[in-house]
Formats: structure tokens, sequence, C-alpha cells
């Protein structure tokens, strides 16, 4: 009992950065893969974890959910932190494939997945993945969450991971633009290096049907 007491003491005069380094620590994450979760830059959360930046309240948000824990762990000041609360949700359709149109009149949605309150919008879709192109930032099985935004010019998502049609097919891919002369070429990346980049010309038919937020379930 003197133990858990003390652990308790020391748990409740940890910083916020120290807090999250134990928590993610705990659960077997890198600070890489944190980082992908939350959606935030790997730099950033060095930063936090050695008390050099205080995070904002929306990467607290997102921090809380890549951790799958309630704010009030993060944030910490009493014992009571420690304990499991309940989080808000609200639940959002979820694809097995990229929907070819608004995701709420596609026919292909699978079932209904639950966001934390904050991350739910009604432009918004989950996206279970079967794709490996996006190894190892996201990987076969992850869930997603989704910004539907039908044609948006790939020039305002460069570099972004985004839900694309090419000639009817779908893919996730990293979207870039270059200019080759005259002509703007789409080339979308992955992230596994044996994946070869494919270059998008007049010639095919795309489109951009979502840009992906955030990784918001991963089996460990």
């Amino acid at each position: 009992m003197r133990k858990v007491s003390a652990i308790i003491k020391v748990r409740a005069k940890e910083s916020i950065g120290a807090r999250i380094r134990r928590l993610r620590e705990e659960q077997g994450v890198t600070q890489a893969t944190l980082a992908a979760m939350a959606g935030v830059n790997q730099g950033y959360i060095s930063e936090i974890e050695r008390d050099l930046v205080k995070p904002r309240r929306r990467t607290l948000d997102a921090l809380a959910a890549a951790l799958n824990m309630p704010k009030g762990v993060l944030i910490g000041g009493g014992v009571e932190h420690d304990s499991p609360q309940p989080l808000e949700t609200r639940e959002l359709p979820l694809f097995g494939s990229i929907p070819a149109g608004p995701p709420s009149e596609s026919q292909e949605q699978l079932e209904m997945f639950p966001v934390l309150k904050h991350q739910w919008s009604p432009d918004h879709f989950c996206l279970r993945l079967s794709f490996d192109s996006m190894e190892p930032t996201l990987k076969p099985g992850d869930i997603v969450l989704v910004h539907y935004r039908p044609d948006v010019e790939p020039e305002l998502v460069q570099g972004r991971v985004c839900a694309c049609l090419i000639d009817g097919q779908p893919t996730l891919k990293r979207v870039t633009v270059e200019k080759r002369g005259k002509e703007r070429i789409v080339i979308l990346r992955g992230d596994n290096p044996r994946v070869p980049p494919v270059l998008i010309d007049r010639s095919r038919d795309f489109s951009i049907q979502g840009i992906v937020i955030r990784l918001v379930c991963r089996d460990l």
C-alpha cells in the first residue's frame, strides 16, 4: 500500500511532458508513431516531453485521443486524474473502400465508428485501410479520419495523405504537383519505398475524395 501511495504522489508531481512520455512508453509507442497519430511534428512531441513547450489545447485533445486517455490524465493535477473517465464520442460512417461520392449517400458503408466529439463533423468519415502503400506511417487495418473534400485542387494539399480515385480505382497516397514545361503533373507517392510513384496527366480520370486528418485506431 505504501508503494502505491508513493507512486501516486510521484505521478501527482509529474509535469505534463513527463506524464505524456510515461504514458507513451507504457503503451510501447514511439515518438514518431505518436506524432503521426496525433497529426503533429515529431520534434514538437520531443519538445513537449522535455517541457520546452506547453502543448496547445488542440494538441492535448489529439494526444489524448492517440493515447486513448482522457485529457484530464494528461493534464494531471490530482490523484483523480489517473482514474479512467468516460469519453464523449459520436459516430461516423466507417468504410472499407474510398467512397466515390458523399459519405452520407454512399451504399458502401460497413458500419459506424465512434470518434471523440471534437473530431466529429458531418463532412468527416472513417476509412479502414487495406492499402500497404503508406507503410510504415499507416498500416493495413488502421482506421483513419478523413475530411471529405471532393475535387480539391492538388496544389492545396501538397504533401498531404489523400484518399484518391484513379480511373475509378481507390488509392491512398501523398499528393504533390510539379511543373514540367507547360504541363502540370500530379504525382502520387506512398511512404512505402517499394511502391513506385504514380504520375497523373490529363489522360487519367483522377479525383481527390478526401484528406486524411489523423489515425484514430490501430491494433497493437
